[in-house]
């Protein structure tokens, strides 16, 4: 099958903000402890505590913000529990992950640790769930304020004696569900009310992002946004928060308590979970025509703060910690998310895969036996997808419809193209979701030339391969041949269930 396409290299779309590549670890099963942090004593080498190979893997990726401390967790933490001498820091019980003894010695000056390690922008969930105002008020004091204060002079207590830019801040999680069970009337004046405490101190600007949808529920978009802007209006008229977020989670099962192996799954099982995916573009677009209506100037982010696949635990494990394998599936569930953000980088300003390490759709796989540390399939379409971000964007136009197939009542389509350009490189991203055939694309490069093209693909044999402490390298990236450039014409040939990236100097 060949399909064709063109770009104008030289008409700029939006930027695509490298936060979309973000990322989030809760203290949830093995992300945090056994995962970030190992402890000063671990044998595994450790800097404070954290996990130094985990740290450089990250770094590998550019990775450009953390979210943290949650998820579900954030609205029952209290960050005060979490500083000074680990010996006596109170223990809690983890009531939505497993039930497990929390023992505080991972907090926030660990956290802040962990994102100068990372070169990471931190983004903090506070807790508005079980929590107060004056509670989070005086974290963001804690962590921001110079100069003389009750919580600047406590950080310096505890051995911090400049503050630390931290620009993102989310008003509370979930507020529909666990972070409250509120309406969204409700919250709504909760996020004002918290948000006008939130204080910016000194040069440090807080971009508040509140707990917005979950999935379809554009009424709650509406609501919030009926707070900050007025129909048809060219101006936002408060500042109490500045984006929205919003949850999407990708499953394969019929209900969330039966959502299907993440590695043993059939053809039919693979496009169900790739029709759940590409939901996300509807979504998107969704919240995006709410939003335009009481922010036509787009003022206001869109924050997809947490995504990702959600398969049923690894046997075994406990099922509050949400360990989960990650097969080529995953990967490509990602790569056409990605082609999705990148065509909503008007209004999508954030995007964190949940969860980072050891949870969900992880990035990162570490075996407590071992101690091995093991890169997945997804983490390789962050790795190559990296050059996009903070680039700027260019449409993609097909000349037919690329091709579908039917799934179910619901309709696939399986070639999934984005590109953009920056420093004077051009990056394209091809998805191919055909379970079983090849598909070939053709791309006119309009507007300038491109030259000495390189290009990467990530398969394997099955759609179920996952890398493990034994096989650590089955599913990862590899220089590709199947790609040419020929008068401005660039030509690539997908094989059957594969991601492939292609980058070249450009100049218009």
């Amino acid at each position: 099958m060949s399909i064709e396409a063109v770009i104008n290299v030289d008409l700029d779309g939006p930027r695509i903000n490298r936060h979309v590549y973000g990322h989030f670890a809760e203290h949830l099963g093995r992300c945090i402890y056994g995962g970030f942090y190992v402890g000063e004593d671990s044998d595994i080498p450790n800097e404070g505590g954290i996990r130094l190979d985990v740290v450089e893997a990250l770094r590998a990726l550019n990775i450009p913000n953390l979210r943290w401390p949650g998820g579900c967790f954030a609205d029952e933490y209290h960050w005060q529990d979490g500083i000074g001498p680990k010996d006596q820091r109170p223990v809690m019980v983890n009531t939505h992950w497993g039930g497990v003894e929390e023992n505080n010695h991972f907090g926030t000056h660990e956290f802040m640790a962990l994102c100068e390690l990372l070169g990471a922008e931190p983004y903090i969930s506070g807790n508005v769930g079980s929590g107060t105002v004056r509670e989070m008020s005086d974290w963001v004091e804690y962590l921001t304020r110079d100069g003389d204060s009750p919580m600047a002079r406590l950080r310096k207590a505890n051995g911090r004696d400049e503050p630390w830019r931290v620009r993102f801040w989310g008003l509370g999680n979930e507020a529909w569900g666990c972070g409250g069970n509120m309406t969204a009337e409700h919250y709504a004046q909760e996020a004002r009310r918290y948000g006008t405490y939130c204080r910016d101190y000194g040069d440090n600007k807080l971009y508040k992002i509140a707990a917005g949808a979950n999935a379809t529920d554009y009424g709650w978009t509406e609501t919030l946004m009926k707070q900050i802007g007025h129909l048809g209006c060219q101006h936002i008229r408060s500042t109490a928060y500045h984006a929205l977020s919003l949850h999407y989670y990708t499953i394969t099962g019929p209900t969330w308590d039966d959502k299907g192996s993440a590695t043993v799954f059939d053809t039919d099982e693979y496009y169900t979970t790739m029709v759940s995916a590409a939901r996300i573009e509807e979504l998107l677009a969704g919240h995006a025509a709410v939003m335009d209506c009481y922010d036509p100037n787009k003022t206001a982010g869109l924050v997809l703060d947490e995504w990702g696949t959600w398969f049923d635990v690894e046997p075994g494990t406990n099922p509050g910690f949400l360990y989960q394998q990650n097969t080529l599936r995953d990967a490509l569930v990602a790569s056409v998310h990605f082609d999705v953000f990148h065509r909503y980088a008007d209004r999508l300003v954030m995007a964190n895969i949940a969860q980072t390490v050891n949870v969900l759709q992880a990035m990162i796989l570490t075996d407590p036996d071992s101690k091995a540390m093991v890169l997945t399939p997804t983490y390789h379409v962050f790795q190559m997808n990296r050059g996009h971000q903070d680039a700027t964007s260019l449409r993609v136009d097909f000349r037919d419809a690329p091709p579908t197939r039917p799934v179910g009542d619901a309709t696939l389509t399986t070639v999934s193209v984005s590109a953009s350009r920056k420093d004077g490189r051009l990056l394209v991203s091809l998805s191919n979701l055909d379970a079983s055939s090849a598909a070939d694309v053709a791309i006119d490069l309009r507007g300038g030339t491109v030259e000495a093209v390189e290009a990467l693909i990530l398969t394997s044999g099955a759609l179920q391969d996952h890398n493990t402490p034994q096989s650590p390298s089955v599913v990862a990236p590899r220089p590709y041949d199947g790609v040419s450039l020929t008068g401005g014409k660039l030509r690539a040939h997908l094989p059957a269930h594969s991601f492939v990236t292609v980058s070249g100097s450009l100049s218009t």
